[in-house]
């Protein structure tokens, strides 16, 4: 096992597999405000922003009342739009092992807080983590404020901390921070993009971050 303290992970896209339900649910809004329409890679290369810094970033000619509509009516989307989205096949297997081996773990995500309670409620994940950070209480990554908060709150020093996330901003906000991090395939960035922003390695899915962290020299 790697010597890690305090792993972090992200949680849409890396956790769970929600990264087809952020980009329905935004195309809609787009559409309900009759924006120009965009394509699903451009909408799912903001996943992982705090939600203003992804209207802006989708829309950057916008005006400040156009980037709020569109906030808003994307939050609304979301919540009348249901639909299960699950974690991924051995989230909480992998979260459950790593508890046992008394690693620290934390989420630090683009959702709002609370969203990212909701979805904590849901899954009943909600104790295996020992703090939380969201978008709306921190800057907006790859801004390195949230994960130097759970470190500072964990008691570990930046050595000692592993960020696992599916986007650039993931990766790049361990960098700010001074972390390590781990670029995981399966969510909303492709692999040419999280290997731009120079993680430890790239792994496929939940599987391989187990086997990464027992053997770091594995190669996928």
């Amino acid at each position: 096992m790697m010597d890690y303290q305090l792993i972090v992970f992200d949680w849409d896209g890396t956790l769970m597999d929600s990264t087809a339900h952020i980009t329905h649910c935004m195309h809609r809004a787009i559409s309900t405000l009759s924006l120009e329409p965009l394509s699903d890679t451009q909408v799912s290369h903001i996943i992982g922003l705090g939600l203003h810094e992804a209207v802006q970033t989708l829309y950057p000619d916008a005006d400040a009342a156009t980037w709020t509509a569109l906030a808003d009516c994307y939050r609304q989307t979301w919540v009348n739009t249901p639909e299960s989205t699950p974690l991924f096949t051995h989230a909480e297997a992998l979260l459950s092992r790593l508890n046992e081996q008394n690693i620290l773990l934390g989420v630090a995500t683009g959702k709002s807080r609370r969203g990212l309670d909701r979805a904590l409620q849901q899954t009943g994940l909600g104790n295996l983590f020992i703090s939380t950070r969201c978008a709306d209480e921190c800057h907006s990554k790859p801004h390195p404020q949230m994960l130097m908060e759970l470190m500072d709150y964990a008691g570990v020093t930046s050595d000692q901390t592993l960020m696992i996330g599916d986007t650039e901003f993931d990766l790049m906000m361990a960098h700010n921070a001074g972390a390590d991090s781990l670029g995981i395939t399966h969510g909303a960035h492709p692999e040419f993009t999280l290997k731009a922003a120079n993680p430890r390695a790239i792994v496929h899915d939940l599987y391989q971050v187990e086997k990464w962290l027992a053997r770091p020299d594995t190669e996928f």
